[in-house]
């Protein structure tokens, strides 16, 4: 049988999910419209620059023989794959995205999807953090998954209400002390 039909694996990315990350039953995929844009840059950079870009090096790279030798190749067709892996995940996760824009948002005395909460815990230590989408949640910048512990705990709270957040140690109080909404 001719190599061009046979299946070339290395094996080591066979344990890697093909799906998107499911949410839990029931659940939304909320985003805010700067995360979904995110997520179609994103998108659009694996399409446009990347992927070309890799497939020229594994084009040049078959030209010159053997490829079960050749690193080139070899990982060029793994790096394909990874962003084929990763833009089916972008696409399935923009197709299922509920956009939710914070800055319409009429309830600014309670939190909600999109709201900037300031806390305080028991230490008296105060934290900012942002309740964000699932797929656009970035620890770097204080954002927190809608259905995290912390950010279901304030879910609805106001300003000066106290919730009890569920962590690995017990619950745990904390006070709300300020809730704001980006306007766009």
């Amino acid at each position: 049988m001719s190599k061009a039909f046979t299946k070339e694996s290395d094996g080591e990315d066979e344990d890697l999910p093909e799906e998107a990350e499911p949410l839990p039953p029931g659940l939304k995929n909320y985003i805010t419209p700067e995360g979904l844009q995110r997520l179609r840059d994103e998108l659009k950079h694996l399409r446009v620059e990347e992927r070309p870009k890799v497939v020229e090096v594994v084009s040049w790279a078959a030209g010159n023989g053997d490829r079960s030798e050749n690193g080139d190749y070899i990982y060029g067709k793994k790096r394909l794959r990874e962003i084929d892996r990763r833009m089916r995940f972008l696409i399935k996760r923009i197709e299922i995205a509920e956009v939710v824009d914070p800055a319409r948002q009429t309830n600014r005395e309670q939190v909600f999807f999109g709201a900037t909460v300031t806390y305080a815990d028991s230490n008296d230590a105060e934290r900012t953090i942002r309740i964000v989408g699932v797929d656009e949640a970035r620890s770097e910048f204080n954002e927190v998954s809608w259905i995290s512990p912390i950010s279901r705990a304030l879910l609805k709270a106001g300003e000066g209400d106290v919730v009890e957040v569920r962590t690995p140690n017990g619950r745990e109080p904390i006070e709300v002390l300020e809730i704001s909404y980006q306007d766009t």
